[in-house]
């Protein structure tokens, strides 16, 4: 996935521009920013759900074009209603064939193919509960099932753990960070919390302010850098392999102390 000379602006208002940036097969890169940074304005365009105001932005050469079967989406967790008609593994099966126009017959290879993305995200005790009257978690953990199922070459997430417990927060992010490693996808996740994947993110890239910066999390996240970018005095402190900022003009961003 590449982005040359990439703008995106909102009447006067411009989020970045000048973006050049590769996502290699099997890397784990994440989007970080304060709200209205632009990193959901970010992934929509590579959704192709967002033009460029500048710029290209391509995958494996060609431009992306909106619900390409390359591109895997995780997004936000969002509760559904205790009324909807669907099954666990209905809402996983929709990830195999859902593309599909008419009638879908419902194979021994669909069957297989939904039981063993139910295994690899954890949720075969519940394969025929009602998706409406399961947890929070447990529906972000078929989300992510669904997502998997094309094995997409590209994996986008948006806050993907926002609203989970910390054991749902590890294990959703254990399966992605294995989709990129095993099956070579590339990983963009936007995140308000760089902590909870910390130890899997290869690359960041930080918006904030009409800026940005793209670097490992070590040359990114310091003091020098976020301060630069706010344009206002922060610190960053690191303690046992985590992040802690302190200082940001928006406190939702990261785990942080009050100055």
């Amino acid at each position: 996935m590449s982005l040359r000379g990439a703008g995106l602006s909102f009447g006067t208002r411009s989020l970045w521009e000048g973006l050049d940036l590769d996502i290699m097969p099997g890397e784990f890169f994440a989007v970080l920013g304060p709200n209205g940074s632009g990193k959901t304005s970010f992934l929509k365009v590579l959704l192709g759900l967002q033009r460029l105001t500048s710029g290209t932005a391509t995958v494996d050469g060609r431009p992306i074009a909106r619900g390409s079967r390359t591109l895997g989406y995780i997004p936000q967790q969002k509760s559904f209603p205790a009324e909807t008609p669907l099954r666990a593994r209905d809402l996983v099966g929709l990830g195999v064939d859902g593309h599909r126009w008419g009638l879908r017959l419902r194979t021994r290879s669909h069957a297989v193919r939904v039981d063993r993305l139910l295994h690899d995200v954890g949720a075969e005790s519940y394969a025929d509960a009602p998706v409406g009257l399961l947890s929070g978690g447990e529906q972000q953990r078929l989300r992510a099932a669904q997502a998997l199922a094309s094995d997409p070459s590209v994996l986008l997430c948006d806050e993907p753990l926002l609203s989970l417990d910390l054991h749902h927060q590890q294990a959703v992010s254990s399966l992605i960070n294995r989709q990129c490693r095993e099956k070579n996808s590339a990983v963009v996740f936007v995140t308000h919390e760089i902590n909870p994947v910390i130890d899997y993110v290869d690359r960041v890239l930080y918006l904030a302010d009409g800026e940005f910066r793209v670097g490992t999390p070590a040359e990114v996240m310091t003091s020098d850098v976020l301060s630069d970018l706010y344009r206002s005095p922060v610190e960053v402190l690191h303690s046992n392999g985590r992040i802690i900022v302190v200082g940001l003009p928006d406190a939702t961003t990261h785990h942080h102390e009050s100055a």
